[in-house]
């Protein structure tokens, strides 16, 4: 197995280096990426993919290297610290690992190669202060996003019955999926006059954030169990495609249904049809940034929460999440969905205004209060009116 992730790394960083040019120490620069699915998932790890090509393109001298699936399944007999000590062998002077599943391991890691750096997606080992000097965390704001989603699906549904296919139970995936049903409610009462408390939103949790036969639960069924109980529109909360490739079927054989898909610009492609639109991180800026800091050594230890370019969501140059609109949106939707979108934008609606409580029923933000960073990405459970557990 040596032998084996050494051939694919030295492969892919082949693949990937830029064409003869140096940074501007005269030196190349090496970082390496790694994936918990494959690069081409049409989600999660290929969004991430395309950031470690947007530097490649946009750095000279940099060289990517890239290893995909670490995942129990996928690659049982891989680790993250093997990884590692074939990316540090190959010069790697910056290492990305792209999702919590990591975020132990590069702890680790990053304190056995103090002269490395080390970036891990999602995690907050920087922000409390349990990560070595040479570790830093970064997340995309997609908290707004998940709330546009909730709100076309909310403009879209003729049934009043949402559904979510949810990945692992964690702060990062109840923050979000109730950020799509917040968003849901606004929508569903404001624009389209209906009682909010009559709209049902169901969270199903597969158990990881991708299928894994005999594992997790199978998100094609989940999916389908949601249509065929009165879904008309499903939100995708996990790596894969699986509910709009779903969706697009039952769509196909006659059934009135809409699909939201999560993480990868494109992602509609799958479906276009019935596409609403999807949120999707753009890690391209924010990795290039890290990556002319480890070269011109400015980078700094840091914990960021980067959000979007509310001027243009669309801006692959400026924006670290975004919104894009699928051709499945209905024009009056559209009308109403960008009416929501410019008072996110400019403040006049928060996602996170109070009342709010969780869904044992205990008060978390008091009404007329917003959230604030920290109720936020520590929520510690579903909120009040969603249906789906919440452990």
């Amino acid at each position: 197995m040596h032998k084996k992730v050494l051939l694919l790394l030295a492969l892919t960083a082949l693949v990937l280096a830029a064409c003869g040019a140096s940074t501007p120490s005269g030196e190349n620069f090496t970082f390496g990426v790694i994936l918990v699915g494959p690069q081409n998932d049409h989600g999660w790890s290929q969004a991430h993919y395309e950031g470690g090509q947007y530097v490649v393109e946009n750095l000279p001298g940099a060289e990517m290297i890239v290893f995909e699936s670490l995942n129990p399944a996928d690659k049982p007999e891989a680790t993250l610290e093997g990884v590692v000590d074939e990316m540090v062998a190959q010069g790697a002077t910056l290492i990305i690992t792209t999702s919590d599943e990591f975020e132990e391991d590069t702890t680790t890691v990053a304190a056995k190669y103090p002269e490395v750096t080390f970036v891990n997606v999602s995690g907050d080992d920087a922000l409390t202060g349990e990560g070595p000097a040479n570790l830093s965390n970064i997340m995309g704001r997609m908290e707004e996003m998940k709330a546009i989603a909730g709100c076309a699906a909310a403009l879209t549904t003729q049934t009043g019955q949402l559904g979510y296919v949810g990945p692992l139970i964690n702060h990062e995936t109840l923050r979000l999926t109730a950020s799509a049903y917040l968003g849901a409610q606004h929508c569903y009462e404001t624009y389209r006059g209906l009682d909010a408390d009559d709209l049902e939103f169901t969270v199903s949790w597969i158990g990881f954030w991708f299928n894994i036969p005999g594992v997790t639960s199978d998100p094609t069924e989940v999916t389908t169990n949601f249509i065929d109980t009165g879904v008309d529109v499903v939100l995708s909360g996990i790596d894969t495609t699986e509910a709009i490739n779903v969706a697009g079927q039952r769509a196909a054989a006659g059934d009135a249904v809409w699909a939201v898909p999560y993480d990868y610009l494109a992602a509609c492609d799958n479906a276009p049809d019935i596409c609403l639109g999807v949120p999707f991180f753009n890690w391209g800026p924010d990795y290039l940034a890290l990556a002319t800091a480890v070269v011109d050594g400015s980078w700094t230890q840091s914990w960021v929460w980067s959000g979007p370019n509310w001027a243009d969501l669309s801006d692959l140059d400026s924006s670290a999440v975004g919104w894009l609109n699928g051709p499945g949106l209905s024009e009056e939707a559209a009308a109403d969905l960008a009416d929501y979108i410019s008072k996110l934008a400019s403040g006049e609606v928060a996602v996170w205004t109070g009342p709010i409580n969780l869904q044992d029923g205990s008060a978390y933000i008091a009404a007329g209060e917003v959230g604030s960073d920290e109720q936020v990405w520590y929520l510690p459970q579903l909120i009040e009116g969603m249906n789906g557990p919440s452990q």
